[in-house]
């Protein structure tokens, strides 16, 4: 706002200022000039008199005093027309003073003229030429000589409209260089204190995504450790007693008589506890892998993909490529969290009953992509979604990158990308 109000501040100024330099141009420059070119036409004038005079005054010339009649009526026109023109254009240039004495010295000088050939026609060729001697002759070199000035006060004037236009064009310059010192520093200072707020701003921002991650580390943290705990629970407390259990109605049953209902509903009771088992274990596995821990990544994907199958109905094709690495624990923890993520996501809202996994191993690293061809995340959805900002998270706390992406035929595609060396060394 500053820099707009300057330049619209200047813009006025130099509007101003060509305005008033264009008016001295047209009224005080061209006029000038205008004028001047009309003095000059009238003393051209006055100088073809003083030459004709001259040649009256030649007594070896063979022609009589009225043969000049003609000239002087010629140059009488031109001379009343140039002086017209010389009076509209000096305007205010001239005083009144001025313009009575040349006005009553143009009139007195044509008068004595016409005296003059009036003589010559009456045969007083001697009087004419002692009026052109004595009284026409002072006459025109009196009017040369107030042409002359008026001449002289021209250039002067247009001097003075020169030093004036250069005093114009140097104060416009001088503006100019002051306006844009001035532009300068507001750009300078306005830079400055948008480069600082930006700092203040970005340190800021920094500083929030710094805790944001330290708080999403930690949670998932906390998270994890809740589900390993919960999952040692299950499979510690309620498995052991599930199999003391069995072994215990195996044992009673081994008593009971052969073929007997007893026997039979005690080996009924048996296997629902054996399912149940089993049904706990594999709950203790979804909530926290043990197998991860015992395996590795690579075995746990594999069990892990085949159980998803088997429990959802989803056709799961599963490809592993390149030359597999140990993955460690705590990296391969977030891995297999995102697959169940996005395996969940499949099968819950896609609406799609295959599903392509690709485990890729290359040299700098790891990725891993879910595939379907479902009917996609509604982008509102994909911003919102919790499972989705975890996701994420557990990308970033890898230092890995999460792509999700729709599908050219449909569907969805979720990439994770993480460096090899970051699989090798976190949470080591």
């Amino acid at each position: 706002m500053i820099t707009l109000a300057a330049v619209l501040a200047y813009a006025s100024y130099i509007t101003v200022q060509l305005a008033g330099l264009r008016k001295l141009q047209s009224e005080m420059v061209d006029r000038n000039r205008k004028d001047s070119l009309q003095l000059l036409r009238v003393q051209n004038d006055l100088n073809s008199i003083g030459l004709a005079m001259r040649d009256m005054l030649d007594t070896t010339e063979p022609y009589p005093l009225t043969a000049w009649t003609a000239q002087f009526e010629r140059i009488h026109q031109d001379f009343d027309t140039g002086l017209k023109l010389e009076e509209n254009l000096a305007g205010a240039n001239r005083t009144p003073e001025q313009r009575l004495y040349l006005s009553q010295a143009v009139a007195q000088f044509w008068d004595a003229v016409n005296r003059m050939f009036a003589q010559a026609q009456n045969g007083k060729d001697a009087e004419a030429r002692d009026q052109i001697r004595l009284s026409l002759q002072a006459r025109q070199q009196a009017l040369s000589t107030a042409v002359s000035r008026l001449l002289v006060e021209n250039n002067e004037g247009e001097e003075q409209a020169a030093a004036r236009i250069a005093q114009i064009y140097d104060g416009v310059q001088r503006q100019l260089y002051l306006f844009l010192a001035a532009t300068l520093i507001a750009i300078v200072v306005t830079s400055l204190y948008l480069i600082r707020s930006n700092r203040q701003i970005f340190a800021r921002l920094a500083e929030l995504s710094e805790q944001r991650s330290d708080l999403a580390q930690k949670l998932i943290s906390t998270q994890e450790s809740t589900l390993r705990h919960i999952s040692r629970e299950l499979h510690d407390e309620f498995g052991q007693v599930l199999t003391a259990i069995g072994s215990m109605l195996g044992r009673a049953g081994k008593h009971a008589p052969q073929g007997s209902p007893l026997r039979e509903e005690l080996k009924e009771v048996q296997e629902i506890a054996q399912s149940t088992l089993n049904n706990i274990r594999t709950l203790s596995q979804a909530l926290h892998p043990v197998l991860l821990e015992e395996a590795g990544l690579e075995s746990t994907l594999d069990w892990y993909i085949s159980a998803v199958g088997r429990q959802t109905g989803l056709a799961l094709h599963y490809e592993k490529t390149g030359e597999p690495f140990a993955v460690e624990t705590s990296a391969g923890v977030h891995i297999y969290r995102v697959l169940q993520e996005a395996l969940n996501n499949v099968s819950r809202h896609s609406g799609a009953s295959d599903a392509w996994i690709r485990l890729k191993y290359s040299p700098d690293s790891l990725e891993l992509e879910v595939e379907d061809r479902g009917k996609g995340f509604v982008s509102e959805k994909m911003q919102r979604g919790i499972g989705l900002v975890a996701m994420r998270e557990r990308a970033e706390l890898i230092g890995g990158t999460l792509a999700i992406s729709p599908h050219p035929q449909g569907g969805t595609t979720v990439r994770l990308q993480i460096p090899r060396i970051r699989a090798h060394a976190n949470g080591a």
